[in-house]
């Protein structure tokens, strides 16, 4: 490993670092909002470590939807950790390592750790960006659930809709990485939320849109530029 290598490494983590952090603040602040405690958000934050699966669940609650839908939506959601395991186990090592490293598998962390030129890069890439999520999430979200505090009504400022949009600013991205497969299973699912939304109790639309993966096939996250979704 070179030193361009190495502080190329650093600054990329670096970046995606404090993206996460700033993602955190959002989802804090818009958890607060909706009349959560701020103790749950910050709670998830520490336990879960996944943006993708703790705004579904914030969103699913917000809507006044039932907490167990709400946890099997942010459970499927997050299952995709499991092939992401199998792929990161040769930087993770053995014993006490692996465990902590369990904790640090994220979209980004997988992505550093399969991009790698060396192993010795896709090992640092992986724990550097793990390791720094797992900090920078759960003080984003705490900063967020201050700042909700002063937001009041998300529906006087029309906030509602933030939660939908940055799920799929998450989304986007590895439909695009998947190809047309992922694409059409995206496509399908949402189009299974928007039908059944308007008489299925929050929280089932989304469940139900999850069966759309069947028409995608297996994927893997892209190896190329790593993308925000925790």
């Amino acid at each position: 490993m070179n030193r361009t290598e190495l502080h190329s490494l650093l600054r990329s983590v670096a970046v995606v670092c404090l993206a996460g952090g700033i993602l955190g603040i959002s989802y804090g602040a818009l958890a607060t909002g909706y009349g959560l405690p701020w103790w749950i958000p910050v709670l998830l934050s520490v336990a879960v470590v996944a943006g993708a699966s703790e705004m579904m669940f914030v969103a699913i609650i917000g809507a006044g939807g039932s907490p167990w839908l709400a946890a099997a939506a942010g459970l499927l959601v997050n299952a995709r950790h499991i092939p992401f395991g199998f792929q990161v186990a040769p930087v993770m090592g053995h014993g006490l390592r692996s465990i902590l490293g369990a904790h640090a598998i994220n979209d980004e962390s997988t992505s550093f750790a399969l991009a790698g030129s060396s192993p010795a890069i896709r090992r640092l890439g992986f724990w550097a960006c793990g390791v720094g999520i797992v900090l920078v999430w759960p003080l984003g979200t705490a900063l967020g659930t201050w700042l909700g505090a002063f937001l009041g009504d998300l529906d006087r400022w029309g906030l509602d809709a933030v939660f939908p949009a940055m799920i799929l600013a998450l989304v986007i991205p590895k439909a695009r990485a998947g190809g047309a497969a992922l694409t059409t299973a995206v496509v399908v699912g949402a189009a299974i939320t928007v039908a059944t939304a308007s008489f299925l109790p929050a929280g089932l639309p989304e469940l139900l849109s999850l069966a759309a993966i069947a028409v995608a096939r297996p994927w893997r996250p892209t190896t190329t530029e790593p993308e925000l979704s925790s």
